[in-house]
């Protein structure tokens, strides 16, 4: 694992994109003032300031795409979630891969993978945790959002969680990228705060609502319409 510290970017993922070729396998580009970030769906993500974390990893595991890629934002889901835990909070997970503390964001993810010449020249996790924020910058943005200072009453040592959060993300990945979303699935589950509620899902213009069943195997998220229709989603967005 390499760390690749920036002072300010406009945002980590872009930057990554932009050098993938010279970053090597396992990178991680961070900084703690991210002017410009984008959550999925090209949402804008918010900047709450230079006491949170900004970060993206940059991954090489092949040449190509396989499915298993798809379900690396699941992956560094589970390892957000028990790294928050050991903050002793109670963090929920938003399928597919937002993280929520009391029904509130604390953490997303975007990931996008960069391809030339038909070949995968990497794969980038980007993500961003509020970690230490005020309230009153919180609640200027457009849906409910907390960060761990609030949760706990403490300010969080950004350089202490990045790390914890790394080393547990590395443990791991090599046997998930050969062992895919079944090696997480039970810790997923453990976490997944919208199962068995009825819920609607955004998926592109199309919105699909109906009671949250299940989990597959490969992650996709089992949905039983008001028809009593069933639903694999592989992609989309609880509302």
């Amino acid at each position: 694992m390499n760390l690749f510290y920036i002072e300010e970017v406009d945002s980590t993922n872009k930057y990554a994109k932009e050098h993938i070729q010279d970053l090597s396998d396992k990178t991680v580009v961070y900084t703690f003032n991210q002017t410009s970030g984008r959550g999925r769906l090209d949402r804008k993500w918010a900047y709450l300031g230079k006491d949170n974390i900004y970060a993206s990893i940059v991954l090489k595991p092949s040449e190509d795409m396989r499915e298993v890629y798809s379900n690396l934002t699941q992956y560094l889901c589970v390892v957000l979630a028990q790294t928050f835990e050991e903050y002793g909070v109670i963090p929920k997970i938003k399928w597919p891969n937002d993280i929520q503390i009391n029904s509130k964001k604390i953490s997303g993810i975007l990931a996008e993978g960069v391809i030339e010449q038909g070949k995968l020249k990497g794969l980038i996790l980007g993500f961003g945790i509020n970690l230490n924020t005020k309230k009153e910058l919180l609640d200027k943005i457009d849906q409910p959002a907390t960060s761990l200072n609030i949760e706990t009453g403490k300010i969080i040592d950004k350089e202490i969680f990045l790390k914890k959060l790394l080393a547990r993300f590395f443990l791991m990945y090599d046997k998930f990228i050969e062992t895919g979303f079944l090696l997480i699935k039970e810790e997923y589950l453990k976490r997944a705060g919208f199962l068995n509620k009825n819920i609607s899902v955004k998926i592109f213009d199309k919105t699909i609502s109906g009671l949250a069943k299940d989990i597959t195997d490969n992650g996709a998220l089992r949905l039983i319409g008001k028809d009593n229709q069933e639903h694999i989603l592989l992609i989309g967005d609880i509302l």
